[in-house]
């Protein structure tokens, strides 16, 4: 018999069983069809959006989910794979859930029983201490910083035995997370590199350090860093070793603005500059990192005579040399569906356009996910667009979708390997997507398709088992439906709501609603409105506070 909690919903056995929970949801279909008033009433309390008494098995497994605590079936799934699996597996898995819910004292127990945590690794090399210190995103503000990273987490870990690598350092800098570079401190564990010297505003241990003529890749690299510490003394020096690396750089300051100004314009930039030459990245020099600071800036206005006018001022940064910032770049104008500003960049004929073996980008990817597909025939001109199904979805080729489904339907990916995002660990990473499978695959297919409003692809796929309520998402697991709320994609959000939706589901970080996304994040209103409107019309209106 299960058992309930305090909360009045049941608890998973030890020892789950999916295939007893893909029974109890045919079971609650079949019991809804014969009007059984106790079945109604829990699809009911799970799903009051639903016009019962039709009950289909997708929805009846959502709402065994939910009775079970889940926002979503593949939720559900996801943990009784994990509590079925091997021990340890499902030891690394809880152990991240701990730190995402700043649980120390479950942490604590999950280390005691299972030792080997401390010393466990991806095969990226990413420890427990990655998980609990790595900031999602600029941390310079405590709030943000309280939201992005685990302090408490962290120091745990650091006091239990988990090794801190230079890696893990270099990320709490580049993230400016203030307090969590403070506790490494404390623990006596950053390295003595320039770069945490300038994050420090160390100028005694900078001067001894400068003394010895690092190389000035580092020296540039320290600057930045103490600029966006808002380390101005320490800046002031390693602005005066920078020049003295390349004394011309001082004429270029004096007539543009002033020192003072060039210290306080990159306090405020926060991308680290960076460009691969032989292999090897390099930090971008001060006076070259402004140039493109504007021309990114540009980018994002949509500024073209701007763009153009500051790359022809530096046109070193259309050379050989500089192909890794290119790509910055046409990324950058991807990103902000800038298609002038891509023209305008290959009418500068930049050197990427020659790369017998052009870099790694994520163009594409950022044209597909952002519902700028429009832009991929401009980034051929780079890069092959890859032959797989989402790329397909995408773009809306419905007969290339086709052929990767076999004659019943079902898919047939041949070598999984090859499909985004299987062939991305990264991305899987981010979605928390840990194995990648069939269906991410799909759910990858579907949410392109969607935000390029290819519905009729979308509507083929949907056919073929890809997930309205997949926890997808352009940085962090989601759904589509927030990610059309985000970007004001009503055709798309029409279709997913038509077509029943989870309206109620709520992303990873924020735990909010797509309407909260569209109200909060994106500052909607009209959109926030249409989703409450698809609420209301299907029974439900949830508190905008709660979503």
């Amino acid at each position: 018999m299960t058992a309930s909690r305090p909360d009045g919903l049941k608890s998973l056995p030890i020892r789950p069983s999916f295939e007893a929970l893909r029974k109890e949801a045919k079971q609650l279909v079949r019991w809804v069809a014969a009007a059984d008033t106790l079945a109604i009433a829990r699809a009911r309390a799970q799903l009051p959006n639903l016009q019962l008494p039709r009950l289909s098995q997708r929805d009846a497994q959502l709402a065994i989910a939910r009775e079970y605590g889940f926002s979503g079936w593949l939720d559900l799934k996801a943990e009784v794979s994990k509590r079925t699996g091997r021990g340890f597996e499902r030891a690394v898995a809880l152990a991240k859930r701990a730190i995402h819910d700043n649980d120390v004292e479950q942490l604590r127990l999950l280390l005691s029983a299972h030792p080997e945590l401390t010393t466990w690794r991806e095969p990226s090399g990413r420890s427990l201490l990655h998980v609990s210190a790595e900031s999602f995103g600029d941390s310079f503000d405590a709030d943000r910083e309280r939201m992005f990273t685990r302090l408490e987490c962290t120091e745990f870990l650091i006091d239990a035995g988990v090794g801190v690598d230079a890696s893990i350092c270099e990320r709490v800098v580049d993230a400016r997370a203030r307090d969590m570079l403070e506790l490494l401190q404390r623990k006596g564990v950053l390295p003595t590199a320039l770069k945490v010297s300038a994050a420090l505003g160390d100028v005694g241990m900078l001067g001894r350090s400068l003394a010895s003529l690092p190389p000035p890749h580092l020296v540039h690299e320290a600057f930045f860093t103490a600029c966006r510490f808002h380390q101005g003394p320490a800046a002031s020096l390693l602005l005066d070793a920078c020049i003295a690396i390349d004394p011309p750089l001082a004429q270029r300051i004096d007539s543009w603005r002033s020192r003072e100004m060039f210290i306080a314009y990159f306090g405020e930039r926060l991308e680290l500059l960076r460009f691969s030459k032989g292999g090897v990245n390099r930090v971008v020099e001060p006076w070259r990192a402004l140039v493109v600071h504007e021309a990114l800036r540009a980018i994002q206005d949509k500024n073209v005579d701007e763009l153009v006018c500051w790359l022809r001022d530096e046109l070193s940064l259309l050379s050989d040399e500089c192909v890794g910032l290119q790509v910055e770049l046409l990324e950058r104008a991807t990103w902000t569906n800038g298609e002038p500003m891509i023209r305008a960049l290959f009418d500068l004929d930049p050197a990427i356009l020659r790369c017998a073996v052009p870099p790694q980008s994520g163009a594409l990817e950022f044209a597909m996910e952002y519902g700028h597909a429009h832009l991929v025939p401009l980034l051929t001109r780079i890069w092959s667009m890859p032959d797989d199904l989402p790329h397909a979805a995408g773009m809306g080729i419905l007969a290339r979708v086709k052929q990767w489904f076999d004659e019943a339907g079902r898919p047939a990916l041949r070598d999984l390997g090859t499909h985004f995002p299987v062939n991305n660990p990264t991305k899987l990473r981010h979605l928390q997507w840990d194995d990648g499978n069939e269906q991410c695959v799909l759910d990858t297919a579907l949410a392109w398709a969607c935000m390029n409003k290819q519905l009729e692809v979308a509507a083929y796929l949907v056919e073929r088992g890809a997930d309205l309520n997949t926890n997808w998402g352009t940085h962090e697991p989601a759904g589509i439906l927030h990610e059309c709320a985000m970007h004001g994609n009503y055709e798309a959000a029409q279709f997913l709501i038509d077509r029943g939706v989870d309206l109620g589901k709520l992303d990873y970080r924020w735990r909010a609603t797509a309407r909260g996304w569209a109200h909060y994040a994106a500052k909607d209103q009209q959109m926030a409105d249409f989703l409450l409107a698809a609420e209301r019309a299907k029974g439900g209106d949830n508190d905008i506070e709660g979503s």
